[in-house]
């Protein structure tokens, strides 16, 4: 395990996030990592790259030009500087550990890192899951959203569960020690699905869950196995081009859990998903973000 790494942060506005988030990945080939300051309308987007390297001129030139775009695109980046800094693991865990809390969803679901030994409580399912490099730890308003919705959606009767763009796996990883049977898993970055599936071993329930490479761009317009829930915490762009495969998955009278969203791009993901049958039942806001459950009505 390396004991230090080279940072590449750079904070933006909630607003931004999303683009910014792209922009890295398209850059410097990584998944970034998100941590967002709600109180102060900040997102401080992350790249860790071996401590060896350095971030080069064009690199930095692409950075600066992808801002740009963002911000004739519309979108407000706010002051924004990329910051590169060697970082020691110590201190990436120790900070971590001051702002990653517990995430309890009622008395149905605790997400704890393996640090924190809260006591759960009777029948509440557990998730331990820590930081990573890269992918999300159920901190961000989305995430969350989705943790909700599974545990307000399950049943006392077998349900199927489809997660699309699994990322650490937490959604799978969930809806397993909620009872979900089948569930699967599919994300098409193979880091992602590494560490899902890493994840999964630590949860003990590689026997119910493999999450596998899969791009949703790829998958056919018709499918022959449907889901009870499926949840699809992806950028809009991809919930807009793709609604129809996602939707395909979905059972009569199932449920589809979309995150991801921006508040500006909710109502074209709406129109998109409810051009192919689903009807909205919630949608929450929480700062720049809004998600929704809609229920397949054939």
């Amino acid at each position: 395990m390396k004991t230090a790494f080279r940072q590449v942060a750079l904070a933006t506005t909630l607003e931004a996030e999303v683009a910014v988030v792209e922009l890295l990945y398209a850059v410097f080939g990584i998944a970034p990592s998100v941590f967002t300051h709600p109180e102060l309308c900040v997102s401080v987007v992350s790249v860790y790259l071996d401590e060896k390297k350095s971030v080069t001129d064009d690199q930095r030139q692409a950075v600066s030009e992808g801002m740009m775009w963002i911000a004739e695109c519309g979108l407000t980046i706010g002051d924004w500087k990329l910051e590169v800094k060697r970082l020691r693991r110590e201190d990436w865990v120790d900070s971590w550990k001051r702002h990653f809390q517990p995430i309890r969803i009622g008395d149905k679901l605790l997400v704890r890192p393996s640090w924190r030994k809260d006591k759960a409580a009777p029948g509440q399912a557990v998730v331990v899951l820590d930081p990573g490099l890269s992918f999300g730890t159920g901190q961000h308003a989305t995430t969350k959203f989705c943790l909700r919705q599974l545990v307000v959606h399950r049943k006392r009767c077998a349900q199927s569960l489809l997660d699309v763009g699994t990322g650490s796996g937490i959604l799978a990883i969930a809806g397993v020690k909620l009872g979900y049977r089948p569930v699967k898993a599919i994300d098409f970055d193979s880091e992602a699905i590494r560490v899902a599936r890493a994840n999964a071993k630590r949860n003990r329930v590689t026997a119910h869950l493999k999450p596998k490479v899969g791009d949703v761009t790829k998958l056919p317009p018709r499918a022959r196995v449907k889901y009870d829930v499926v949840c699809a915490n992806l950028y809009y762009d991809l919930l807009t081009a793709n609604a129809h495969r996602i939707i395909a998955r979905v059972k009569p009278e199932g449920v589809l859990v979309l995150a991801g969203v921006l508040k500006t791009q909710f109502a074209e993901v709406k129109a998109a998903v409810e051009g192919q049958g689903m009807v909205l039942k919630k949608t929450t806001r929480q700062g720049e973000w809004q998600s929704g459950t809609f229920v397949y009505v054939v």
